[in-house]
């Protein structure tokens, strides 16, 4: 029981910082599907609620202590800005799980100033979302992937 609860502590904290370890790590460690997806889900919303309420305090009194100013227009953050511009909210958390991770996610997004319950709400829709695909992809064709990596 105690491994159980071990394994699902530390498949909760590697969600924390990439969405796919959740589906992956649950699917390898033999939980069930409600249990993969829900884990999924709460790792990445302690991350996003984590960094919603103190990404600003971090980016102001740690990062800048540590990292000197880059250059503000690359074209890594022109990408993000069009698809701001383009999408808003939705659009970044909609990324969020594909192309970021949920800490990267929810510092674009409190970056730009985004209101804390509205980004509250589009990553939790976005984490439903996402882990359900991902983990039903997963336990649906797992077996399949591996026999292939193995063999």
């Amino acid at each position: 029981m105690e491994g159980e609860i071990l394994k699902g502590i530390s498949i909760f904290l590697l969600t924390m910082l990439k969405f796919i370890a959740g589906p992956t790590l649950g699917y390898a460690a033999g939980f069930s599907f409600l249990t993969t997806v829900l884990i999924t889900i709460s790792g990445m919303m302690a991350s996003v609620v984590l960094f919603t309420y103190l990404g600003a305090y971090l980016r102001e009194r740690v990062l800048r202590r540590f990292f000197r100013r880059k250059r503000v227009f690359s074209p890594k953050t022109r990408r993000f800005v069009t698809i701001w511009k383009k999408y808003g909210i939705s659009g970044i958390a909609f990324l969020t799980p594909l192309i970021l991770t949920p800490i990267g996610g929810t510092i674009v997004l409190t970056s730009f100033g985004s209101p804390r319950r509205a980004i509250l709400m589009t990553m939790l829709f976005s984490a439903v979302i996402w882990s359900l695909v991902f983990v039903s992809l997963i336990y649906a064709f797992g077996t399949v992937f591996l026999e292939g990596i193995i063999n």
